[in-house]
């Protein structure tokens, strides 16, 4: 199969067509129209086999996730998506493995109404990289620097999941046969946070999405926002197959540092009206500088890692 077959059999008709789009696939570029009055975001995630995900992932799952991460972007940034372009590399060409792949990737951009414009296909190690692109009215775009001293921090959803979830696959860990399905949904579906990101829109001052774990990303907020926070580890969202697969301290650590769980953490003035429910208070943002993860007894926590690194 040709490189032009491989694209018009699995990704050139099925995904969604959206009327903004004025030249999609077939040609040397894509061609799209902004609305008025809306700013163009854009973000890229690039996913390598056994550093990204262990190469015994569902391919349906790796699909699924390569897109929903880029979502998660979008979600920090409260735009909403509409196109995306994928750089697809692969060992060879195996019709299975591509028909389960593009079957996760079309499931989860028909969840999200986004349209598939472009891309390249070509033979190497399995890489997968996604460039998203999304909307968002003038002058309203969610940022990492906008946090002030006296914000209210919060986090959606639960955190460490993910972590635990990739323990099991590496076999570092024996999960329940409930708590494992649970984690590994987790780790290879996360849920971009797009509603919440929306409508934090008019009240938050700043969010990030939690990929490298919740100490390093919050850190980003705090660094871009020349502030500091003070964190309440007995608040953090824990799931109750978190709590009942590992001690307390090993829970903590995996929602500290573990990463890889899309959840949103953003800051709002004490003043405003939460304008969402799924979310959890876990601290509060200061004057003085860096971060400091407090016990309910006033301990200083000390996690043991400060988020995954990347080289």
């Amino acid at each position: 199969m040709s490189e032009f077959d491989l694209i018009s059999r699995y990704f050139a008709t099925k995904f969604p067509q959206r009327p903004d789009v004025d030249l999609g696939i077939g040609d040397d570029a894509a061609v799209c129209t902004i609305p008025p009055n809306m700013q163009l975001v854009t973000a890229i995630d690039t996913l390598v086999a056994d550093v990204h995900f262990p190469l015994t992932t569902k391919p349906e799952d790796i699909g699924y996730k390569a897109l929903a991460v880029n979502l998660s972007d979008m979600a920090a940034m409260g735009a909403t998506p509409v196109w995306m372009t994928l750089a697809l590399t692969c060992p060879e060409f195996n019709e299975v493995w591509l028909q389960k792949f593009s079957e996760g990737l079309l499931e989860i951009a028909q969840l999200n109404q986004v349209s598939l414009i472009g891309g390249d296909t070509t033979r190497g190690p399995l890489t997968i990289t996604i460039q998203i692109a999304g909307l968002v009215p003038s002058n309203t775009v969610l940022k990492r620097n906008g946090a002030k001293p006296g914000d209210s921090i919060y986090v959606t959803g639960t955190i460490g999941d993910a972590g635990l979830g990739l323990q099991a696959v590496k076999q570092q860990i024996v999960l329940s046969k409930l708590a494992k399905k649970y984690t590994l949904s987790r780790l290879n579906r996360p849920t971009p946070r797009l509603a919440e990101g929306q409508k934090l829109l008019k009240v938050a001052n700043s969010a990030i999405d939690i990929s490298d774990g919740l100490v390093a990303d919050l850190g980003h907020i705090l660094k871009a926002s020349n502030v500091g926070a003070s964190l309440q580890i007995d608040n953090l969202p824990l799931s109750n197959e978190l709590l009942e697969s590992v001690p307390y301290e090993v829970a903590i650590e995996l929602a500290l540092s573990a990463g890889d769980d899309y959840e949103l953490c953003f800051t709002i003035p004490e003043s405003e009206i939460l304008p969402i429910n799924s979310c959890t208070y876990i601290g509060k943002i200061e004057t003085d500088l860096g971060l400091r993860c407090v016990t309910k007894t006033g301990d200083i926590f000390i996690p043991k890692a400060n988020g995954y690194q990347h080289f």
